[in-house]
């Protein structure tokens, strides 16, 4: 199965590349691409509680779903994770 969900805090490339690197690792998880311009991740999986572990994954990075609480220690995760990607990339 395929899904697509829109993600808070995805300013650039090293957002994508931290996306990337951490949602490689679910075993689960293929076909990953990160859309920097429309804030949003698509990813293949064939188990259910996937989607699940991808949004979790997702959180703990500084990158929760649009609708689910974004608080400053979100915004900061993710400006870590920014820089950290700009980096490695």
């Amino acid at each position: 199965m395929t899904t697509t969900v829109l993600i808070q805090n995805l300013k650039c490339g090293g957002c994508a590349h931290t996306i990337t690197k951490n949602l490689e690792t679910l075993e689960d998880v293929s076909q990953l691409e990160v859309d920097v311009e429309n804030e949003r991740v698509s990813y293949d999986y064939n188990n259910p509680s996937t989607v699940s572990l991808v949004e979790e994954k997702l959180r703990v990075l500084g990158y929760p779903i649009i609708g689910n609480s974004n608080t400053y220690f979100n915004k900061a995760k993710s400006f870590i994770s920014c820089a950290t990607g700009k980096l490695n990339q």
